[in-house]
């Protein structure tokens, strides 16, 4: 048997039987949305019409339940939310009218009439029932949720990860934070340079309020994998505290990553406190380092991103100017509240005194 040959057939069909479990999983959730979508506006007409109120959608609920023994997704909470999804997408070409069924074919495109935005059939199909609830809850203007599915789709975010990257702003944040990017690196890597840095980061695996550099360092390290998908796309961790030497003295650079998007080393200089211009001295020093002794041929410049508490733009924007190495200034900010995905499954108050008693 050859070897290579063998190898070369095993994963033609590894990607096969991927490719079709991505197929079968989308086409499910496609009829599960339609489905919902459905009942959800069937709902809506029975209440407009019969004057239902929640005491009859309770009882619906409880009856499905006998009617169809471990049946789930059809609690009193979810048909409210089908009723919801059915009224916010009652305007989309490729759901359902009032006069179709749903075992119509699809049109390709589905029109945000009421944003005058495209967006396809594909993108709408391809995030889930609870995803598309936490952007209609979360997100009212409609670029600003269509955003967010072009996202959810494009890197495969999790429920998880849709929820973190909308607590973090990231549709406010991408691309605003303060940096020197048009005057220091080259035209092809501006867009990308500006889409891979946010203006600020929510770090809301850290609950308490670090007191220094080393200590919110520490923290970061602790949940690495978390703080990179804090960061954004194609970056991977290369250490902490990273030594480089300078004429045989050592310096060390608090976080250093390499982007493989944008095919450069990103060394962060993490701050406690406020930014001041004199931060900027130190990270360009570090680049220059950098890109003399660690960078390779084939490599592009070196980024320097400050992170730190809390910023004025303006005074950052005058501490760039004239600076040679790309750098940016962001700031960070640690979450004080219960993650939103928790509430729901922690019991509440009254359950609690149940529980205690």
């Amino acid at each position: 048997m050859n070897q290579a040959t063998y190898l070369e057939f095993l994963t033609e069909v590894k990607s096969r039987i991927l490719h079709s479990r991505y197929q079968a999983a989308r086409l499910v959730n496609r009829e599960m949305l339609l489905l919902y979508f459905a009942i959800g506006r069937r709902l809506s007409q029975k209440v407009a019409a019969e004057n239902w109120g929640a005491k009859v959608i309770e009882q619906i609920s409880a009856d499905l339940q006998k009617e169809l023994p471990g049946l789930r997704g059809f609690s009193y909470r979810n048909l409210m939310n089908m009723i919801q999804f059915s009224k916010e997408y009652a305007g989309l070409s490729f759901l359902p009218s009032p006069t179709q069924g749903t075992e119509n074919q699809l049109p390709p495109i589905l029109q945000l009439t009421t944003a005058e935005l495209d967006i396809t059939s594909d993108i709408f199909f391809s995030i889930g029932f609870t995803q598309h609830l936490m952007l209609i809850h979360r997100c009212k203007a409609p670029k600003e949720r269509l955003f967010y599915m072009h996202e959810a789709v494009q890197h495969q975010w999790t429920v998880e990860m849709l929820d973190h990257q909308i607590a973090a702003r990231l549709y406010e944040k991408q691309g605003a934070l303060p940096n020197n990017f048009s005057r220091t690196l080259p035209e092809q890597l501006r867009d990308n340079a500006l889409l891979a840095f946010k203006d600020e980061y929510l770090l809301d695996f850290i609950h308490i309020d670090p007191e220094d550099e080393r200590v919110l360092e520490q923290h970061i390290v602790q949940h690495i994998r978390n703080f990179i998908l804090t960061m954004g796309r194609g970056f991977a961790f290369i250490g902490n505290q990273h030594r480089v030497l300078a004429d045989g003295e050592a310096f060390f650079i608090d976080l250093l990553f390499y982007n493989r998007l944008l095919q450069c080393l990103v060394a962060v200089d993490l701050k406690r406190g406020k930014f001041k211009p004199e931060h900027l001295g130190k990270l360009n020093f570090y680049l220059n380092v950098l890109n003399d002794t660690l960078r390779l041929p084939h490599e592009n410049p070196s980024v320097g991103i400050i992170l730190c508490r809390e910023k004025n733009d303006t005074i950052v924007e005058y501490a760039i100017q004239g600076t040679e190495n790309p750098m940016g200034v962001s700031t960070y900010r640690i979450s004080t509240e219960m993650p939103e995905r928790l509430r729901d499954v922690l019991p509440d108050e009254d359950q609690m005194k149940r529980l205690l008693d």
